[in-house]
């Protein structure tokens, strides 16, 4: 049991409801499909947890391979505000590189597997879809792309966890209507997007002296930085908007806007960030759960994981909020 939870919190469990929300996001738009199957919803999901976790591994595998956690410890010992949590387990010897991969591939091969199951009930559109997930998400950090060098990292996560999650999914459920699927994924990838590039611009620092070309570094300058930042973050309340004005989206997922304070303190954070990264930051409840705070301010990474946490708590709200709306779609 101890391995099994060692493992999961290296593969970061925790990051699941990115994946998982979507996804049931996606079961819930295509509840009213006459084709609509639990079995093969239920199978989607696993196959999107088993996948989610074992890509995280792999991407941990091929970030190693290449040596970028010595390059961060070095940075770190200079003072740049690196985060260096990760691939910790693999540097203090606990596990070997070869470890690493034969879980992350049994992960992936169990996604695979069940991807294979929902192939032969819905046809061919699920392998399409699988296939290009597979090779963005090897690529994001793997040979021969290395996607998340060169500035392109966190288009391919919105891409995988907002449309093509949503997409596979909502096929596999047995969903034929993909209008709402489309005013509905790609906000929700807008927003998974946002979580990588928010990390990016506190980390452009670190990033940019190791040569890790990520979006920030790429745009390299902060007004750049901010536009994007605000495009990710706003954006996808503009698209659900839109939905509703050309009636694909019911009224109901005007409660998407419940979340957009929480939007606003993120983009003033960001900004704030990039002033005075020193200045001290006190969660309050309407923000979200923000776990083990105590040890983040002692560990001295506060500075950090409040702009991470605000970033996936409102991906994780929007979600939240989008299935209650389209449940009400439902009901009335």
């Amino acid at each position: 049991m101890n391995k099994l939870y060692f493992w999961l919190w290296n593969a970061r469990w925790v990051a699941l409801p990115q994946s998982i929300l979507p996804a049931l996001v996606a079961i819930c738009l295509a509840h009213t499909s006459p084709n609509f199957s639990w079995g093969m919803a239920v199978l989607a999901v696993f196959g999107v947890a088993f996948g989610h976790l074992g890509i995280n591994l792999l991407d941990d595998f091929f970030d190693y391979k290449k040596d970028n956690q010595a390059v961060r410890d070095r940075l770190n010992s200079t003072g740049i505000r690196a985060r260096i949590a990760k691939c910790h387990y693999i540097t203090s010897g606990e596990v070997s590189i070869r470890q690493l991969f034969w879980v992350a591939s049994i992960l992936c091969g169990i996604a695979l597997l069940l991807g294979m199951i929902i192939f032969f009930e819905r046809g061919k559109i699920i392998l399409i879809i699988s296939v290009i997930t597979a090779f963005l998400g090897l690529c994001y950090s793997g040979r021969p792309f290395r996607f998340s060098y060169h500035g392109m990292g966190e288009l391919v996560i919105g891409l995988v966890f907002g449309p093509l999650l949503m997409w596979g999914v909502y096929v596999s459920a047995g969903g034929l209507d993909y209008s709402q699927l489309f005013f509905i994924s790609i906000p929700i990838g807008l927003l998974v997007t946002n979580i990588v590039y928010t990390h990016s611009i506190i980390d452009f620092e670190a990033d940019k002296a190791m040569n890790k070309r990520t979006l920030a570094v790429l745009l390299n300058r902060k007004s750049l930085m901010n536009i994007i930042s605000f495009l990710f973050i706003f954006f996808p309340f503009i698209v659900v908007l839109i939905g509703i004005f050309l009636q694909i989206l019911s009224l109901w997922y005007l409660f998407v806007f419940l979340v957009f304070y929480m939007a606003i303190t993120l983009f003033r954070y960001i900004l704030l960030f990039q002033r005075n990264a020193q200045q001290k930051i006190k969660p309050k409840w309407w923000m979200g759960p923000m776990e083990n705070w105590k040890n983040i301010e002692a560990a001295g990474i506060d500075w950090f994981m409040i702009r991470w946490y605000l970033a996936r708590n409102l991906i994780t709200f929007f979600c939240i909020f989008t299935i209650f709306a389209s449940l009400l779609s439902l009901i009335f």
